[in-house]
């Protein structure tokens, strides 16, 4: 009899050990800390994921357990810049290895460039889905070129008034460039 595996309690050692699979095809919806970032949220936006685990022996030394992680998203945001509606796509392709508890990710933490976890026999993998695509959302969510020009201008008369009276602070500089013969 084969082992079912579960993303949200998934038995990480013995999915390692089966060499297991698993794929999800989720509603963005499902992930609710992520859908706060959203505008516009429908339930026809996805996560798809693939995680694939292994054991790698190193040479003298005792088994370790990785985890692939490969998940794909559109999250529908807000331009920054036209404030209109962006989708931005997302990507996590990494692995991770997976430790005995935390004071061992953290001794090893500086020296290793994979991502280290703490072993569980019921790790939410959908958590760490969730955490993965927040922190690749962009700072600033934008257009790489926004559908309409925003004009530049200012509601406040008062504050045109007081910027084209204004000499450029930075004239008197020129002036003296110009005065002094060097180029």
């Amino acid at each position: 009899m084969t082992k079912e595996f579960v993303a949200d309690r998934l038995d990480v050692k013995a999915f390692a050990q089966a060499s297991g699979t698993l794929e999800g095809h989720d509603t963005l919806l499902r992930y609710e800390r992520l859908a706060q970032e959203a505008r516009g949220l429908h339930p026809d936006l996805h996560v798809d994921w693939i995680a694939r685990a292994e054991l790698r022996s190193p040479v003298g030394g005792s088994p370790s357990i990785w985890l692939w992680l490969d998940v794909q998203a559109t999250l529908p945001m807000e331009c920054q810049r036209c404030l209109t509606p962006v989708d931005v796509p997302l990507q996590v392709q990494r692995w991770f290895r997976f430790v005995a508890d935390e004071a061992t990710a953290e001794a090893q933490d500086d020296d290793s460039e994979e991502d280290l976890l703490v072993i569980s026999r019921e790790f939410n993998l959908r958590e760490l889905i969730e955490d993965e695509l927040l922190m690749a959302l962009p700072v600033v969510p934008r257009h790489d070129e926004c559908p309409q020009e925003l004009p530049l201008a200012s509601s406040d008369e008062d504050f045109e008034a007081a910027s084209q009276e204004k000499p450029n602070p930075f004239a008197a500089l020129a002036s003296l460039k110009l005065g002094s013969g060097k180029p």
